[in-house]
């Protein structure tokens, strides 16, 4: 597995980050036995960074990712990565909840239901617009000095939420969609970034299923799973972009890689995109994302890509207040 330094945090962490939305109930049911032998197959394949979120599920992710990874957690704390996020409550009073009390509170919640003494890498999960950003980057340093957390980063923030936070304490990382349908941080985010070294985790590279190569004209999705409401995943925008997918199988097929390879492999050849986040259920899958990390993408590559995509539709993912 390549292996990395995440921007200015230090911490040296593999390419391909295994991602926990998919655990929290937001994406359907799922085998809980089999996502453990997957992740512990994950950790096996030398994958060391695994991120989730107090918000997947109110801890649910949390506490599965920490009972897979018990018995390495314990014998070889060091050798895993964690990331985990707060500041959103979806069916509390505010659903993008940023303020000290409430961060604090969910670096603890999140240290139990993991079941660890720190954090790697707290990350605030959406930007709060009613927090000021010098109230939520003083509380995490707070947390940094207790010894709570050691990294301090945020997810899904423009430049202007970077500019603010970056003005009270350093923003180590940043997690961001990126994907072959969502390219909006190519503009301006990624830029600053690398401007800053700070780390750059793209999530979802897989355009939530939509890249994977298994999805048809036909596929319907669970009530609980989040697709099953997004103008992506419907209608004439759905078949449209599956149509491209197509081409883009043909293309990764002639290269000697699946199009789920291809698009991981896309993501990482971003200049500043330090760890792509791939998010499974199954040993297969994670074992398909860790290949993709050796792949590399020539320039005309790129470029034929470029011209492969350039009539999609946009898959934006979900937000805090529901899909887009």
């Amino acid at each position: 597995m390549r292996m990395t330094e995440l921007g200015r945090s230090g911490l040296a962490v593999s390419r391909i980050a295994f991602g926990t939305w998919q655990l929290g109930g937001d994406w359907g049911s799922f085998d809980d036995s089999g996502v453990v032998a997957t992740i512990r197959r994950a950790y096996e394949l030398g994958i060391n960074l695994f991120d989730t979120a107090q918000g997947y599920g109110y801890g649910t992710s949390e506490e599965l990712l920490g009972r897979a990874l018990r018995d390495q957690l314990r014998s070889d704390r060091a050798s895993i990565v964690l990331a985990t996020k707060g500041g959103i409550d979806p069916e509390g009073e505010r659903t993008r909840d940023a303020r000290p009390a409430y961060l604090r509170k969910g670096v603890e919640s999140s240290l139990r239901a993991l079941g660890v003494d720190y954090i790697d890498l707290y990350q605030v999960h959406w930007p709060d617009p009613d927090t000021p950003a010098e109230e939520t980057a003083t509380a995490l340093q707070e947390l940094v000095d207790a010894g709570k957390i050691r990294h301090v980063g945020v997810s899904n923030y423009d430049v202007a939420d970077l500019t603010a936070f970056e003005a009270v304490r350093p923003v180590e990382t940043l997690q961001s969609p990126l994907h072959l349908f969502q390219r909006k941080i190519q503009d301006e985010i990624l830029p600053y970034a690398r401007r800053l070294d700070i780390g750059v985790l793209a999530y979802s590279p897989l355009g939530s299923g939509l890249l994977t190569g298994a999805m048809t004209a036909s596929t319907r999705f669970d009530p609980d799973d989040w697709r099953a409401r997004s103008s992506a995943f419907t209608g004439d925008d759905f078949i449209h972009n599956l149509e491209i997918v197509d081409n883009l199988a043909a293309f990764a097929a002639g290269r000697s890689m699946t199009v789920a390879q291809l698009a991981v492999a896309w993501v990482l050849a971003q200049d500043g995109v330090d760890v792509a986040i791939v998010g499974a259920r199954h040993a297969r899958n994670i074992e398909a994302a860790a290949q993709a990390a050796d792949l590399a993408l020539s320039a005309d590559d790129l470029a034929e890509i470029d011209k492969l995509t350039a009539g999609m539709t946009p898959a934006l993912g979900s937000t805090p207040e529901g899909p887009l």
